[in-house]
């Protein structure tokens, strides 16, 4: 009986040694194909745990600054799926690329490398590859207004500029980056495609330092093959708001009443 009985704890415990997660991915390398410059190349990797343990991803790691990897953070229970999303900045950055995105977990293998590849075209080169047919299908996409006045803000202050955009083209429309000669202009938060016939919403941020009366044009990339979207936005930075509100009365005198 004591034999059987060390036998049976011996099984227990080389079972819960084996005991682990699996990330089972759909796929581990995805092409892109022909991607247009200024746009941000897209894909989630998909993936189950086949495990018979929760599986937390610990750590997504890029093989360059051009691509950056968003993961499922929390705990992946066997039976239940997860993503990594990998995100390529194709602006400025024409030709071939293949990169890699190493996911580190505590699964039974606990590091797997994921692939991206393809290949940036600039639009002149998009445009010749299509046909008349093929172009009329591609997005478009259109503003609600083309200038923001922010009025007076103070130097460095953070402000915020919100634009409507709609996409009048028959695919879906996706912004790439945003280029302005002052680099104080960005994304509040990075946009989702625009599916066709659509509208989003789309926020700025704007912090420049200079002072004085300013107007900053803006670029905005995306995958609309008739060419990138421009826009103004102006300010009247001042060195301190609060300062300048003051009534100054200079040498005045002012009489008693």
């Amino acid at each position: 009986m004591k034999h059987l009985f060390s036998f049976l704890l011996t099984l227990l415990v080389a079972g819960a040694a084996h005991a682990q997660g699996v990330l089972s991915f759909e796929k581990e390398l995805h092409e892109f194909g022909n991607v247009p410059e200024g746009t941000m190349a897209t894909y989630e990797f998909k993936f189950k745990n086949t495990g018979t343990q929760p599986v937390v991803i610990a750590n997504v790691q890029a093989s360059c600054g051009c691509t950056t990897p968003d993961w499922t953070k929390t705990p992946v229970l066997p039976g239940k799926t997860g993503i990594v999303k990998a995100v390529y900045s194709s602006a400025g950055r024409p030709g071939v690329f293949n990169k890699t995105i190493t996911v580190t977990s505590n699964a039974a293998t606990p590091s797997t490398v994921l692939t991206i590849k393809g290949n940036v075209l600039t639009k002149e080169e998009m445009k010749s590859k299509l046909t008349p047919q093929q172009l009329a299908q591609s997005p478009r996409l259109t503003l609600d207004r083309t200038t923001h006045d922010f009025g007076k803000l103070e130097a460095g202050q953070t402000a915020t500029a919100r634009f409507t955009v709609r996409n009048t083209g028959k695919q879906p429309l996706v912004l790439g980056a945003i280029s302005s000669s002052c680099y104080c202009v960005g994304y509040k938060q990075a946009p989702a495609p625009i599916k066709p016939g659509q509208s989003a919403v789309l926020e700025l941020v704007y912090a420049d330092r200079k002072l004085g009366q300013l107007q900053e044009p803006v670029t905005i990339s995306s995958n609309d093959l008739t060419g990138d979207a421009k826009l103004t936005l102006k300010a009247n930075l001042v060195k301190d708001l609060n300062a300048a509100s003051m009534v100054k009365e200079s040498g005045t005198a002012v009489p008693f009443k």
